[in-house]
């Protein structure tokens, strides 16, 4: 049975590990990962039950592409229960990159607190898996359940300066939206246009957006000195 509750005031919140381990036991998924997004977009990783749920995360973060954004739009549950369909073609960077991960079936549901959406869940399976309208409703309403620990978490870990960074928790990605920044004052660009540009420089040098993050951040990476065909794929 479903446990993580909304926290009463004054007692403690529960631990990012529940939070995520909690859909893993009780609707029989393989991994899952939570992330809360802010009314400016910024987005926050509040849990992944294991390293490579954690990257699969991040793929689509990097990416721009896959469910979790797709539920951030549409508000809605996405579902895709077999990664190696031939009608699966919805995202298809994405879904080359997963697949070398073991995973199969990915499926986002959008975290709701009354009508505001405050973030997504992500859950994983390493087989194709088929899912009813029952599974659907399950994991819609624990994903209501989690939203304001959820929320209280990531709050917590942006203000708490010795907040502690783990795989799975890559400290709620400062240092991505600190790059942003200082991407921004390199280019004299908007902050869509600057995430954009450190979307494709991670995309073309097949390295994870963090780590891309981490240089600029340390000054050992300048967008200014970038030729403009480096940014994206495309050359944009």
């Amino acid at each position: 049975m479903f446990r993580v509750e909304d926290p009463p005031d004054g007692r403690p919140m529960p631990s990012s590990g529940s939070l995520c381990a909690a859909f893993v036991d009780d609707l029989g998924v393989d991994g899952a990962s939570i992330s809360v997004v802010s009314y400016g977009g910024r987005q926050s990783t509040v849990c992944s039950s294991d390293t490579t749920m954690a990257r699969a995360e991040a793929l689509q973060f990097e990416l721009g592409e896959g469910p979790h954004w797709d539920a951030l739009s549409s508000r809605a549950p996405v579902i895709a229960t077999d990664l190696n369909a031939a009608t699966e073609h919805r995202w298809p960077m994405l879904v080359d990159g997963i697949r070398g991960l073991g995973i199969q079936s990915i499926f986002a549901f959008p975290m709701l607190m009354g009508a505001a959406l405050v973030g997504v869940v992500d859950l994983y399976s390493l087989t194709p898996r088929s899912v009813d309208n029952e599974f659907i409703a399950k994991a819609s309403l624990h994903a209501g359940r989690v939203a304001m620990g959820a929320v209280q978490r990531a709050l917590h870990s942006a203000t708490d300066s010795e907040s502690e960074e783990s795989p799975m928790a890559p400290a709620l990605r400062r240092e991505v939206h600190q790059a942003t920044g200082m991407i921004i004052a390199q280019l004299n660009i908007s902050a869509t246009a600057a995430f954009a540009r450190l979307q494709g420089h991670a995309f073309v040098t097949s390295q994870p957006i963090d780590d891309i993050a981490h240089e600029v951040v340390t000054g050992r990476l300048d967008f200014a000195n970038l030729p403009d065909d480096h940014y994206t794929p495309e050359g944009g």
